[in-house]
């Protein structure tokens, strides 16, 4: 019982470590596609300035500085970074044409400067974006892995206690089995002594009885065989016709008989 009791404590503990580690691993997935997201649109808006940037440097009229312009409000593009673009939006590249040759030199050289700003921030966000879809992996398969072992262990102490219910099961019958059989036992020997106990009583009668009429055909035999020594006596020769007839009737009445002659002629 105890046993069983500690499986399904367990099975209840990895359940709830299984579900709360879902739950984890859902916030952190978010959090990742968000995070990644905006890697992505970063380096993308990145990728469009520098090549919008490269593209002045030979044809300024025909230049837009939207995708520029836009690098100020993502979340990733560090302060500096912002303030840096924004003093170069500042200036008037359509004015480019019309400013002296030192001037335009001081505009191409910032320009430069920009660009290879928003190159080291594209490589750094790549960077950063391809460590955090390895992360990703990792923490994903870190997940699996755990799930997988819970799974198995709640699968384990499902299965260890369903066969120890069972042989609880099959113990609780085998006692309850045992206990049937032990009063039929003692049923049938209650039963095997009271018929033992009849039959000796009945054995002691019958003996009774049997010595009984042993001791009476005893005593009858001795009858007989006195009478016969009578009869073949001289002395009482003469009435053998007087007894014998008595002979003839029922046992028991000629005994009685013979007794009473023998004794009156005894006095």
């Amino acid at each position: 019982t105890k046993e069983i009791a500690a499986h399904d404590e367990d099975i209840v503990v990895w359940t709830g470590d299984k579900k709360a580690a879902t739950k984890v691993r859902t916030i952190e997935k978010a959090d990742y596609e968000t995070i990644h997201k905006d890697y992505s649109e970063s380096i993308d808006a990145l990728e469009r300035a520098i090549a919008v940037l490269k593209k002045q440097a030979y044809d300024r009229k025909q230049v837009s500085l939207t995708q520029v312009a836009s690098l100020r409000h993502m979340r990733l593009i560090p302060t500096e970074a912002k303030k840096a673009i924004e003093a170069f939006l500042m200036q008037d590249p359509a004015e480019g044409l019309a400013v002296s040759a030192p001037e335009a030199d001081g505009y191409e050289f910032q320009s430069q400067g920009v660009i290879d700003m928003l190159q080291k921030l594209f490589d750094k966000f790549v960077g950063e974006r391809t460590d955090l879809e390895k992360e990703e992996m990792s923490s994903q398969h870190a997940f699996e892995m755990l799930v997988q072992d819970l799974r198995a262990q709640v699968d384990q102490a499902t299965k260890d206690s369903a066969e120890k219910t069972e042989t609880k099961a099959k113990k609780l019958e085998a006692k309850a089995s045992s206990e049937a059989n032990l009063q039929d036992t003692s049923d049938m020997k209650a039963a095997d002594e009271k018929y033992l106990s009849d039959l000796t009583a009945t054995c002691e009668k019958k003996a009774s009885d049997f010595a009984s009429r042993q001791q009476l055909r005893a005593e009858e035999i001795a009858a007989i065989t006195k009478a016969i020594e009578i009869i073949s006596s001289g002395a009482v020769a003469g009435s053998a016709e007087k007894h014998l007839p008595a002979f003839l009737q029922p046992r028991g009445t000629a005994l009685a008989m013979l007794r009473a002659d023998t004794e009156g002629g005894a006095r």
